[in-house]
Order: C-alpha cells, then sequence, then structure tokens
C-alpha cells in the first residue's frame, strides 16, 4: 500500500482572464476544490492502487466535506480534527502558471500518529511542505523513521522552492541526510536550488545523497533520474496541448510515479507512469479531473 502524509485544505482557484486590475475589478473564473499537496498525490494515487492518506483538519463542515470527498475517490483516509481547515487561493494566469497563497491551518497540528496508520504500508510519500511548521514537522520526522522501521521505503517531494528557502538549505541536507529517502522528487526550479540537476546535468549537492534516487522533472523537457552509484537516464515527456492550470500537476506525477513502481519496480516504468497521471490534470482547475466549461 502507498502512504501519504500531507496537507488536506481547501483550494480556491483563480483562472484570471487578465492581469490583476489593482482598485478595480478583475475578470475571473472561481472553482472550490479539494487541495493539499499530499490530499492531492492520495487522490491521484488511489485510481492506481490502495492508498491510505495521514493528516490533520478541522473539526468544522468543510474538513468533513474534504475528508468525504477524499474517500469517494477510493482514499483510506485516517486523519486528527484539531482548529479550523486549511484554505489555498491560487492564482492562475493565462499561461496556467500559479501564484498559491496559503493559509495550511489545522494541518500543521498533526501529532502523535497512531500505530495502527503505519501498517501494512509498502512506501511513505511526504511532501516537504509536512516537515514545515508545529508540531506537524517533527511528526514527520517521527512517521518517517517508525515508517522505515517497518520496512516502508520513503519518497520526499521538493514541494516549493519558497518553502525550502525559509526552511533553509542547511537545515533540509541535515534533513534529508538523516531521513534518507529512498526517492527525492522534484521540478526543474527546486532540483536547481537544492544543487541537484540543472538542466539534466548532475548537481553539486548530488553527493549529499548518496542513497537517493533524484528525480528531476522539467515541465514538457524530458525527466532526468539520477541513480546512486549508477548515472542518470533520462525519459521523453509526451506532448500535451490542452494546458490551462499547472497546480497538481507535480502531485499527479508523483503519485503516478511511486504506485507505476510499487507494481514495476522499474525507475523508467515509474517516470512513464507519472507523465501519464499528470498529462490528465492539466486542463481542470486545480489538483482535480473536473471538467470546465
Amino acid at each position: 500500500m502507498l502512504g501519504i502524509m500531507g496537507d488536506l485544505v481547501e483550494d480556491v482557484v483563480v483562472w484570471m482572464a487578465e492581469p490583476v486590475q489593482h482598485g478595480t475589478d478583475t475578470d475571473v473564473q472561481i472553482f472550490r476544490t479539494r487541495g493539499g499537496s499530499g490530499a492531492n498525490v492520495a487522490s491521484f494515487a488511489a485510481r492506481l492502487g490502495p492508498t491510505r492518506f495521514i493528516g490533520c483538519v478541522g473539526d468544522d463542515h468543510l474538513g468533513r466535506s474534504l475528508v468525504a470527498d477524499l474517500e469517494s475517490d477510493g482514499v483510506e483516509v485516517c486523519v486528527q480534527r484539531r482548529g479550523d481547515t486549511g484554505t489555498i487561493v491560487v492564482l492562475i494566469d493565462r499561461s496556467g502558471e500559479r501564484t498559491m497563497l496559503p493559509q495550511r491551518a489545522a494541518c500543521t497540528l498533526l501529532d502523535n500518529v497512531p500505530e495502527a496508520w503505519l501498517d501494512g504500508l509498502d512506501l511513505l510519500h511526504v511532501p516537504a511542505y509536512t516537515f514545515d511548521g508545529r508540531p506537524v514537522g517533527q511528526t514527520a520526522v517521527d512517521v518517517v523513521r517508525r515508517a522505515k522501521r517497518h520496512g516502508a521505503m520513503i519518497s520526499i517531494d521538493a514541494s516549493s522552492t519558497g518553502m525550502l528557502a525559509r526552511f533553509g538549505l542547511p537545515a533540509f541536507f541535515e534533513l534529508l541526510r538523516d531521513l534518507n529517502p529512498d526517492f527525492l522528487i522534484a521540478n526543474e526550479d527546486e532540483a536547481e536550488f537544492l544543487g541537484l540537476s540543472k538542466a539534466g546535468e548532475p548537481g553539486r549537492n548530488l553527493v549529499l545523497l548518496p542513497d537517493t534516487v533524484v528525480v528531476a522533472k522539467a515541465g514538457p523537457d524530458p525527466t532526468t533520474v539520477h541513480q546512486p552509484g549508477a548515472g542518470r537516464f533520462t525519459v521523453p515527456v509526451p506532448a500535451v496541448t490542452d494546458i490551462r492550470d499547472l497546480t497538481g500537476a507535480g502531485d499527479a506525477f508523483a503519485a503516478g510515479f511511486l504506485s507505476a513502481f510499487l507494481k514495476s519496480k522499474d525507475l523508467h516504468s515509474a517516470c512513464v507512469g507519472g507523465h501519464e497521471a499528470a498529462a490528465r490534470v492539466l486542463a481542470s482547475p486545480g489538483a482535480s479531473l473536473k471538467a470546465t466549461s
């Protein structure tokens, strides 16, 4: 089973028909969807195999609604309920690029995860967002260590250059050395920011992760997989023509990559699965497969 620990929030997705008109109205379309990087990965992965989500939501109507929505996708949902459910406002420009305004709220309050929530996990995926905040950051470290003792593989997603900058590169690499994940998944900007990959070439900091497979995505360009002690290879990304919203594409890739790897144990096949999953969300608002008019 694939386990994902992370955020479950409401996304308020704003498709901009024009640049923001300061001091007056701006032409937009607004969609409300379930969001949170961890919950997105779980939703997409549940279509591909058994999946469990671990997190915290508010003790409120919104939290109950989001849990029900995730369960309807086939996810086994294990959540604590505290405080208010988080919200992220996501501004999408005409090119599909995102600007995010997050208020994670209850997501940061996850604490004392029961041992039963880790039973049966073959692989645990944790977006790096989950390590940012209290008490959830220390909770995530504890859960990863316990999952490894249970024999689970570990995947970490770099999540965001903004978050990584706040966290601090020395602290983040110290965390990675401590947890020693099997996989680190990053987009092109994150991989370059971390000094792990640039334009598909190995970065100076790869030596700091001697046991970790680094998967560096590059949008429409080939994904590069850096293998410990075995060099690197690239996997082309099939062309996608209908692109309106990049939100959730990275989460869908992670879901497809990890689900395919659990079945095949082959990194090339895993990348193909990741690309296929990511392509399905690029025309939809937020991290969803919903059609729009």
